[in-house]
């Protein structure tokens, strides 16, 4: 039998300067990706038992090629060393976001409405955490942020604020 590897998703550990792993990479990477022409989708940093992964999604209009990708590893790689983000080993994963791009900041949800989705939440809304249907709209009402999506026929009001994961639902 091989050997059993642990992965820990980390969006909560914290860096000195109070922010999240994830959170100070994205800040790093976001304005590298954007001198490319690029965007920066999402970022996922996984501690193993000796080292980490951190998962870089960028895209761009006509997608992402393998040139884009060795590119900005080179980059990023440099700025992730110097700024000793993550702390110690790490591997740096650059790819396109997918077919089931993973829809993160709210200017995502502006851009895919129409399109099929899945929507997983922190709390119920009416009875159910789990989602798959159409995003109909993504409003905002006094602050509060909420997509529209119709699943079936039956139209659900979920709160921004508890959606845990979000990804466009590929269509055939």
């Amino acid at each position: 039998m091989g050997s059993a590897r642990f992965f820990y998703f980390l969006r909560g550990t914290m860096t000195e300067a109070g922010l999240t792993y994830r959170e100070k990479i994205m800040e790093l990477v976001e304005p590298v990706a954007q001198s490319e022409g690029m965007e920066l989708v999402d970022v996922e940093c996984l501690k193993g038992p000796s080292s980490w992964t951190v998962r870089i999604y960028i895209d761009k209009e006509g997608g992402v090629t393998l040139d884009d990708c060795a590119m900005i590893s080179g980059e990023v790689g440099d700025l992730l060393d110097i700024n000793e983000t993550p702390p110690g080993p790490y591997n740096l994963e650059i790819s396109s976001p997918g077919l089931d791009r993973p829809l993160v900041k709210d200017r995502d949800f502006v851009r895919y409405e129409g399109h099929a989705v899945r929507v997983s939440v922190a709390e119920k809304v009416e009875g159910k955490k789990n989602f798959k249907g159409r995003l109909i709209e993504f409003v905002e009402n006094e602050g509060e942020k909420s997509l529209i999506i119709d699943v079936g026929g039956r139209v659900y009001t979920i709160p921004r604020s508890i959606v845990v994961k979000a990804n466009i639902e590929y269509e055939f």
